[in-house]
This record gives C-alpha cells, structure tokens and sequence, in this order.
C-alpha cells in the first residue's frame, strides 16, 4: 500500500517536531475513519522533560503561524501531552506511555503518512551542524 504524500497544511504541523529531534514520528490519515479530526500525529520524545519542551515548541511555533490550538492537555506532566488543532490532533509520549497506549495499533486502519523527506531533512541539518 502506498504511503500518501504530506499536504503543504500538513506540513506546518510537523516541521515544529522535526525540528527537535524526536525519537520517532509517525502521521496517520484518519479522516475516512472518524468525523473529529482529519490527521493524528504521534510524537515519541526521549523522557517527560523533553514532552514538555516538544509540546511547548510546537504550541510556539504554530502561534508564529497563527495556528491555534482548540485544547491542550497534560503538558505539565511530560508523559503525554495532546494537542488539538481540530484536523489535525498532535500527541507528544514520553517511550513508556506510547507504548503502552499504542496509538499506531489502535489506528491501524488510518494510512501513514510519507514522512521521508523530513527524515532526509533532518539527517542533512544534522551533518552539517557537525561540519561546523
């Protein structure tokens, strides 16, 4: 099956995420599968800490936008923290708790998004933040 191709509007809303080195992040298409929202983004961040701080830049960043969000939750506790942009729903996980909710399984039925070329992005900023 093919992976669908991230739209420009979808794109706003991973590149705050990408942007600070996330552990993984996977994009699923949900709007055939449910009426309240179109994507969810899964954010997996390496400990409560960097939940918190991944949450709180993409908030920032979206604002710059002029993108705001409709909820937000469990931002203070840094072990899931939900953004809600009405199509597009964002959650940040610390390891353990994306694990344990498995929101992938759950959402399996969604198609995931290809998100290679911010993968390729992120790699080529990161070799040349070395060169320097």
């Amino acid at each position: 099956m093919t992976k669908p191709a991230v739209s420009q509007d979808l794109e706003k809303y991973l590149k705050p995420a990408f942007a600070r080195k996330a552990i993984s992040i996977t994009a699923i298409d949900i709007q055939n599968i449910t009426s309240y929202a179109d994507t969810l983004v899964i954010v997996e961040a390496n400990s409560p800490r960097q939940v918190t701080s991944m949450a709180e830049h993409i908030i920032t960043s979206l604002k710059k936008e002029k993108i705001m969000a409709i909820g937000v939750e469990g931002i203070k506790e840094g072990q899931w923290a939900l953004l809600d942009y009405g199509h597009v729903i964002i959650h940040v996980f610390d390891t353990q708790t994306k694990e344990f909710y498995d929101l992938e399984g759950l959402w399996s039925d969604g198609s995931q998004f290809d998100l290679s070329k911010f993968d390729q992005n992120h790699e080529k900023k990161a070799m040349e933040e070395d060169d320097e």
